[in-house]
């Protein structure tokens, strides 16, 4: 997956799909040759899930952070 590719996904709009999507995403840049695109593109997207799931756990009552 393109750098480009992963910037425009929307992402799951469920703490537990963010997670599992944040799960898979960790393990392709596991996979990824170190500095190349896809690793790139992985390390974004797990930065972009990370927000989104701060951004959740904060809008629960209670919140959880």
């Amino acid at each position: 997956m393109a750098h480009h590719e992963t910037a425009h996904e929307p992402l799951p709009q469920t703490r537990e799909a963010l997670m599992e999507l944040h799960r898979e995403t960790r393990k392709r840049r596991n996979a990824a040759p170190h500095g190349s695109e896809e690793h790139a593109a992985a390390i974004d997207l797990i930065g972009r899930i990370e927000v989104e799931i701060a951004r959740l756990e904060r809008a629960m009552d209670p919140p959880l952070v």
